[in-house]
This record gives structure tokens, C-alpha cells and sequence, in this order.
């Protein structure tokens, strides 16, 4: 057993997953063909095709993820604000 795991570039998972969305060749082929395990091919041509709606859903699906992340983030804040005023309140108040 080797012990350390090879990773891979996401350019590198994208232009096998891309060839074996072409068809050109199988699996195991492309998996001869770049040195890596078969059941990795599949595995990136699968992510592919899921992610590809990703690519195609545009500008207002991400700008609502984003406005989401921001108010989360925000509330957060928020949160560590009020403890840490209620950490000082009591720090204060034992006699520390």
C-alpha cells in the first residue's frame, strides 16, 4: 500500500470528465489512458453532468445565495456581539 493519496487539479478532473462525456472512449480506456482508477472516471463524469445546471442557472441564483450567506453572516455577528457583552456583564459582576 502506497499510503498517500494522489489529488487530482479540477482542471485536470474536468478534461477527463469532459472526454468521457464525449464518448470517444470507455471508461477503462481513459482510465488506462491517464493513469488513474476507473470507478474515478465515473465518479467526475457524474459530478459533470450534476454540476451543469450550476452553470446554466445565471446571475439570480447566485446573487440569492450570496444575500443569504450575507445575512447569516450578519446575524452572527450579532450573536458573538450580544455574548460577548453578557461575558464582560458577568466577568464584571463575579469580581474578576
Amino acid at each position: 500500500m502506497t499510503g498517500k493519496r494522489t489529488r487530482y487539479s479540477a482542471e485536470f478532473k474536468a478534461k477527463v470528465a469532459l472526454e468521457a462525456l464525449r464518448g470517444e472512449l470507455t471508461t477503462v480506456q481513459l482510465a488506462a489512458k491517464h493513469g488513474i482508477h476507473h470507478t474515478m472516471v465515473g465518479e467526475w463524469k457524474r459530478q459533470a453532468v450534476e454540476g451543469m445546471a450550476a452553470v446554466f442557472s445565471g446571475k439570480a441564483a447566485a446573487q440569492e445565495t450570496a444575500k443569504s450567506t450575507e445575512a447569516e453572516v450578519e446575524k452572527l455577528h450579532a450573536k458573538i456581539g450580544q455574548l460577548l457583552v453578557e461575558r464582560d456583564f458577568l466577568a464584571k459582576a463575579s469580581g474578576r
